[in-house]
């Protein structure tokens, strides 16, 4: 299986000092296959924020992601759907972070319809952009829905390379892509292959998709994964035995697991010190054997949905 290089700027001491004086994340990346470094962690704008057409800025949100850039967060993901990119661009503003210091992923929705602006990759990121107050995003999704149909892909697919050509997106990828839909993008005479697949992945759920992980690191395709903190009692035991080993909560464990299986955790908090559990889980390794145990016990039991 083909290991992503991750690079984590301890023997350097990458530090950056921020409101809580602690290690940013810009200390911990995934290098992607077309050489674009991505942070190890992304901060994810989550469905409840999800406007559904009403127009009013949402002040919790733009409050909640000014801890996480004030804090060290240095990934955003969210989708152009969910009608957040002003509350991005605002908070960008009002933390005085820099935007080449800023990750932000965001993803078309064409399942979404009533909520886009337009029907093209191409023409939506252009709009959003001009939400966001930013010329460019670092990466931009395309979602599974597309793939139904065959040829709406391939059509789709040529406006997301347009934005990379661009330089209206910086890296371009697929979301809840599986292998056969994947298989259709990278066998394809395209000039650009997606570079990451962002899909649900946890302790539960690692098998629910056959091979996807595992196809998706052997193409050099990065895996992000949502719903990753994932709690059931039969992990309720090796979880609290590791926090006290590593002096870590329970959730950082579940997020260490992940970027050791060489897959980025997408995550959020709205509490100031929440923030700092998820800057926090990229300054400390879990042992092989501790990785596996997770992996063992996790895989004994169904998921609970």
């Amino acid at each position: 299986m083909t290991q992503f290089p991750v690079s984590f700027g301890y023997c350097d001491q990458q530090y950056t000092k921020t409101i809580y004086n602690i290690m940013s994340l810009s200390a911990s990346k995934f290098i992607l296959s077309n050489g674009n470094a991505i942070p190890a962690v992304a901060f994810g704008i989550s469905a409840k924020h999800f406007k559904h057409g009403h127009g009013e800025l949402d002040k919790q949100l733009i409050g909640t992601l000014e801890l996480a850039l004030k804090g060290g967060v240095t990934h955003i993901e969210g989708a152009g759907s969910y009608e957040t990119n002003e509350e991005v661009g605002i908070a960008l503003k009002n933390s005085m972070v820099k935007r080449n210091e800023v990750f932000i992923t965001a993803e078309y929705l064409p399942n979404e319809e009533k909520h886009l602006k337009h029907h093209n990759p191409y023409e939506e990121l252009k709009s959003d952009l001009k939400d966001l107050g930013s010329s460019y995003v670092d990466l931009y999704l395309l979602h599974q829905e597309v793939s139904k149909g065959g040829p709406g892909l391939m059509k789709q697919w040529s406006h997301m390379e347009r934005l990379k050509e661009e330089g209206l997106a910086h890296s371009i990828g697929v979301s809840n892509f599986g292998v056969e839909d994947l298989n259709q993008l990278l066998n394809s005479k395209t000039k650009w292959k997606p570079v990451v697949n962002q899909i649900e992945f946890n302790h539960y759920l690692h098998d629910d998709t056959p091979g996807i992980a595992e196809f998706c690191q052997d193409q050099g395709v990065l895996v992000e994964a949502y719903a990753v903190v994932c709690h059931n009692k039969s992990l309720h035991y090796v979880l609290t035995k590791l926090a006290d080993k590593y002096d870590k909560n329970s959730d950082q464990i579940l997020l260490r697991w992940v970027i050791q299986k060489g897959l980025l955790p997408i995550t959020t908090a709205s509490k100031e010190e929440h923030m700092e559990d998820i800057v926090n889980v990229v300054n400390f390794d879990l042992e092989e054997g501790d990785v596996e145990e997770i992996t063992r016990v996790a895989r004994k039991k169904n998921h609970f949905k």
